[in-house]
């Protein structure tokens, strides 16, 4: 065993103390870094009866990428181990960086599920890490994305982990010299258009330069950010449950709060939201989120990476994962009718409650059958003891609705399209009181 990896074999037999029968899921480029951990694994598999999957990703952007998945593929098959790959046909996305890996790391989660796989280990490796640090620190961060990427990520039934951390790119070249480990070499590594080879080609070798072990005082300076983040994580966690959950911030009980603990809550939302992929998230993006919370606008939103929103709407803000499209619907109403919202509507033969929502009309008044629909431009409700007729996106203001929810609620109406009811918010002239004469009773629930 080759003494520049053994703290990598230490890692993985006294750490994470691989045992019999687990299962690893690798992703594997046929690059150096991957090709590298592979042998790493393959002399685990004489010691331990462990798994190996190899889960290759084509990125259909070099023309030997076609032939490296062949070679990679027959390397697998002649060492037994399970070989998955799939290719990259189209990128949609402006940055397909970002793109290609949310590909590459939803076929891995697929093939953890498939070989119900312990772990899934990538090739980062120190080199990695440091330029990871200085990018996040050049672009700004959170506490946690300061410390770069973490050696060991709980993904709740698996873990994802890194052990080439503690190992340098050219330690690792040196590794696969010694032990004759067959890889490809990506030429577009070497294109300085690319923000992170820049930094690869100039900051590394001046930190090198100063000092040749410099990666292990940034791994050293990671772990003590991580260390630092989880002791702060405690004790925000005593506070964030009060102001933020099922992805819903309450703004009244946020702005309570010390600013300091207000700034970190917002890291924590990020990080929730992104898990271990905060490269794509800056300072600007805090900012947006702060500029939210403090809007005088009662309805607002903002969009985040990944087609992330988040909504304001009065005292609250709502993240969501994309824009949802409105839902337009005109149903006949019956005895029952269940709605988009996840409401339904009722003909129920007595009740004794009088609030907005129940509906009491009398027959003689509409123009039957009634119909449930979604708002239209220009709708006005015709209101009891007031003259005329009152906007409804009015009514909808005064009733605090949220700006997302308008769209999807329910309007109910007669044929002659005479608006009868805005369940759970507003009745019209049609409706009765409990001590007037009428025939239908709705309830809404």
């Amino acid at each position: 065993m080759v003494m520049i990896m053994q703290k990598v074999f230490d890692f993985l037999e006294k750490d994470l103390c691989l045992k019999e029968n687990d299962v690893i899921v690798l992703g594997n480029s046929y690059g150096p870094d991957s090709m590298a951990l592979l042998n790493v694994l393959l002399k685990l598999r004489k010691k331990i009866n462990i798994s190996i999957v190899v889960a290759h990703v084509n990125h259909n952007l070099r023309k030997e990428s076609a032939q490296e998945k062949v070679d990679l593929e027959k390397f697998c098959l002649d060492n037994n181990i399970i070989f998955e790959s799939m290719i990259i046909e189209q990128y949609g996305d402006d940055n397909f960086h970002n793109e290609a890996r949310n590909i590459r790391y939803n076929f891995f989660e697929d093939l953890i599920r498939k070989y119900n796989a312990n772990y899934l280990f990538t090739a980062h490796h120190g080199d990695d890490l440091i330029e990871t640090i200085i990018m996040r620190i050049a672009r700004g961060s959170t506490l946690k994305g300061y410390s770069g990427f973490s050696k060991i990520l709980d993904m709740g039934t698996y873990k994802m982990v890194r052990p080439l951390i503690y190992v340098t790119k050219d330690e690792i070249l040196e590794y696969n010299k010694k032990n004759n480990i067959v890889y490809a070499i990506d030429k577009s590594n070497f294109k300085d258009k690319y923000t992170r080879n820049r930094y690869r080609h100039v900051v590394l070798p001046f930190l090198k330069g100063e000092d040749p072990n410099v990666h292990e005082k940034f791994l050293k300076f990671s772990t003590t950010l991580e260390e630092y983040d989880r002791y702060i994580n405690n004790e925000i966690d005593k506070s964030i449950k009060k102001v933020y959950k099922d992805k819903t911030l309450d703004i009244t009980k946020y702005l309570e709060l010390d600013p300091l603990i207000q700034k970190k809550i917002i890291y924590n939302i990020l990080e929730d939201i992104y898990k271990d992929d905060l490269m794509i998230i800056n300072d600007n993006h805090v900012k947006l989120l702060k500029m939210l919370i403090k809007s005088k606008k009662a309805n607002a939103y903002i969009y985040l990476p990944h087609n992330i929103k988040a909504v304001k709407a009065y005292d609250i803000i709502k993240i969501s994962d994309g824009v949802k499209e409105a839902v337009n619907y005109e149903i006949e109403l019956l005895d029952f009718v269940n709605l988009p919202n996840g409401h339904s509507i009722e003909k129920i033969d007595s009740c004794d409650v009088n609030d907005n929502n129940i509906c009491r009309i009398s027959n003689s008044d509409i123009v039957y059958p009634l119909y449930v629909r979604t708002r239209k431009h220009g709708d006005r409700m015709k209101l009891k003891k007031v003259n005329g007729s009152r906007r409804v996106k009015d009514i909808f203001i005064d009733a605090k609705i949220p700006l997302g929810e308008r769209d999807t609620w329910p309007i109910v109406v007669d044929s002659c399209d005479n608006i009868i009811w805005i369940p759970g918010i507003k009745k019209s002239k049609f409706t009765k009181q409990k001590n007037e004469s009428y025939d239908i009773i709705l309830r809404y629930d």
